[in-house]
């Protein structure tokens, strides 16, 4: 697989507490560069950065995030925030307490009230998968599947792990044909892009693939 097809699946990711203007610009501009499939920033920065990159790029932003347990009143405000400011694609994180009682229901509703939310906009489903069982993470593919949104993500990047091989496969292997899988999280050479590809994701959240692109150009 070429290098240009691995970025054109890669959201360029930025979400550091600590990130400026400047260097949410210098991603923007990789982005662009590299025809990435969007940049995906905090949400302070969407209006800005949506101004700078016009129709040249898709800006994702995050909801809820990182650790998922704000109202669902407070996720459809985020979410509607965020569409209004320009973004074009929004990747929120579930109640994960939620998920360990059992409560699908509440979660399958959240999902829906967020996805309404988006106004016609992607929605991308994080659920930590490394805080949830394999029965649990199962029974989050038919929650996603049965919610309307367009993606299951593994992961925020800030908790005790990211991405797996196996968790990609058992994604693949239990969500509804529409329902698309973006991994995300500790994602850092072509290899293990290509091969979490491989296994079924359309999309990598990661700032790496870039970073490698770049020096293959030295």
């Amino acid at each position: 697989m070429e290098i240009k097809d691995i970025l054109s699946k890669c959201d360029h990711t930025l979400l550091a507490q600590s990130a400026t203007w400047e260097q949410i610009k210098a991603i923007c501009d990789d982005g662009m560069k590299y025809f990435t499939a969007s940049v995906c920033i905090p949400a302070s920065f969407v209006k800005q950065a949506k101004e700078y990159v016009g129709d040249k790029l898709a800006i994702c932003t995050v909801i809820g995030f990182p650790n998922g347990y704000s109202t669902t009143a407070s996720k459809c405000f985020e979410t509607k925030d965020a569409v209004e400011n320009g973004a074009d694609e929004i990747d929120m994180v579930i109640n994960i307490g939620k998920a360990k009682e059992g409560d699908y229901d509440f979660l399958l509703n959240e999902i829906k009230a967020v996805k309404a939310a988006c106004g016609g906009k992607l929605l991308k489903v994080i659920i930590e998968t490394c805080l949830l069982t394999d029965e649990e993470k199962i029974n989050m593919c038919r929650v996603v599947s049965e919610s309307g949104a367009d993606y299951i993500k593994t992961s925020t990047g800030f908790s005790t792990a990211g991405a797996t091989f196996d968790d990609i496969k058992l994604f693949a292997e239990n969500v509804a044909p529409h329902v698309k899988i973006k991994a995300a999280g500790g994602i850092s050479s072509l290899e293990d892009a290509e091969k979490f590809i491989e296994l079924g994701a359309s999309r990598l959240g990661t700032s790496r693939i870039v970073k490698i692109a770049k020096q293959l150009e030295n």
